[in-house]
């Protein structure tokens, strides 16, 4: 009897049908040309956690729930008394997500997350770093299925990179486009 692997449902779709899109509209040579998603890093910075150390086991512990990996707390690398912040102490946390992690919370953030933000009208495509990485900011993480709304004590949002092996902001574009990030001025096909 022999095992399956299981293989996540954007892994497919992009060897099947985003590839071929891609090779099609930049007529690349070879299919290792085909620009790929390298990894997503969720980014989460934690405000009040200075007074509230507390506040980072929070953000920590729904950051997991969202991703299934656990975050590390990132560390303010400089002293600013302004903020009564010291150097080393904890203020947000981040995960870094490849393989198949990141191809499902890809799938789970447009399938299921997005739509379920109020007024949602597409997301920005402005948001390009000019060498093929884009960061969606997400304001609420209520937004995802996993966050219990009730145990929430404080709405936050959290920065979302994706990093690609794009060469350009249009092929990045092309890219997530069709892994079916829901961008404003796309056109839906298949509707």
């Amino acid at each position: 009897m022999s095992a399956t692997k299981y293989t996540p449902r954007l892994v497919d779709k992009y060897r099947a049908e985003v590839i071929p899109a891609l090779m099609k509209k930049f007529s690349y040579k070879t299919v290792m040309q085909a620009p790929k998603l390298q990894k997503i890093c969720i980014n989460r910075g934690v405000n009040g956690a200075v007074n509230d150390k507390k506040l980072i086991d929070v953000a920590i512990g729904e950051l997991e729930q969202i991703t299934g990996q656990k975050p590390v707390a990132t560390i303010s690398k400089k002293d600013i008394s302004n903020f009564k912040l010291r150097k080393g102490m904890p203020i947000g946390a981040r995960v870094t997500l490849r393989g198949e992690k990141m191809y499902e919370f890809l799938d789970r953030l447009v399938s299921v997350s997005l739509p379920r933000v109020r007024d949602f009208k597409g997301i920005s495509d402005k948001a390009f770093d000019g060498r093929g990485n884009y960061t969606l900011g997400v304001t609420e993480q209520i937004i995802f299925p996993e966050i219990d709304i009730d145990k929430v004590t404080k709405i936050t949002g959290m920065d979302i990179t994706f990093v690609t092996t794009a060469q350009s902001n249009e092929e990045a574009y092309e890219l997530l486009k069709e892994l079916g990030m829901p961008f404003k001025g796309a056109k839906k096909e298949n509707n």
